[in-house]
């Protein structure tokens, strides 16, 4: 019998296969699944099957129907942000695609969010920022991208944390994917663009200073940067 942690494993690998199976386009739209047939393929039991699909099902890729099996659901029905999701279409999807998506959603929320945190940031988190962005510098210097993500997730979380809006802050773990994804995907500069660390200091030095207008309009430029070095990116041979 599995031990707990092994069956929690096992589960978590069977719900990023078939996740990753759906988005990749081998389980199309319509592509009916069964319990015996998910247990046989991965030599899984039927409830740890069981368990995976409730887990699909709640992120809206998949439908079970008595009498009928489980049904592979178009992705226009799935949970378009959930970061979990998020990462498996960045995995094996058109990433970027997925990533121009992302940052034209991201420019419908964070510079509100960091206008917002002009008004309402505490100066702990104004400290947090203004520490994240002293990181990014150290780290981008050195090329140290995994280092570098680490401060450049805290700001942003901070940030949302900061604009005191609930449905914002529900947001950061789309942020935190974009940010991932760019930096495991090689979509990152080996040295990050110092112009984005910049970009990042006059956000932080914004909502500290109490500047809704100029932390607002630094963050869309944040993030329009983004958007075309990933353009670029995707345009090199």
């Amino acid at each position: 019998m599995l031990d707990r942690p092994n069956a929690g494993a096992l589960h978590g690998s069977l719900v990023t296969a078939l996740g990753t199976a759906i988005v990749s386009g081998r389980y199309p739209p319509g592509a009916v699944l069964t319990l015996e047939g998910v247990s046989a393929e991965h030599g899984v039991s039927r409830s740890v099957a069981r368990e995976a699909i409730r887990v699909l099902e709640s992120m809206g890729m998949v439908e079970s129907r008595r009498r009928v099996g489980i049904t592979v659901r178009p992705a226009e029905k799935w949970n378009a942000f959930d970061p979990v999701l998020i990462r498996w279409r960045l995995d094996v999807g058109d990433r970027t695609a997925l990533l121009v998506s992302l940052s034209e959603l991201r420019l419908g929320f964070e510079p509100a969010a960091a206008a917002l945190a002009a008004r309402r940031a505490t100066p702990h988190q104004c400290r947090i920022m203004a520490s994240a962005v002293s990181d990014m510098v150290v780290h981008g210097r050195a090329g140290d991208l995994d280092a570098y993500l680490v401060a450049d997730k805290l700001f942003h979380q901070t940030l949302l944390e900061a604009s005191g809006n609930e449905m914002f802050r529900a947001l950061t773990g789309v942020v935190a994917e974009v940010l991932t994804g760019r930096t495991q995907h090689g979509m990152m500069p080996a040295k990050p663009n110092l112009a984005a660390i910049a970009l990042h200091d006059e956000v932080a030095r914004a909502i500290r200073m109490g500047e809704a207008k100029m932390a607002e309009d630094a963050m869309r430029a944040i993030i329009d940067e983004a958007a075309s070095a990933v353009v670029e990116d995707s345009r090199e041979p």
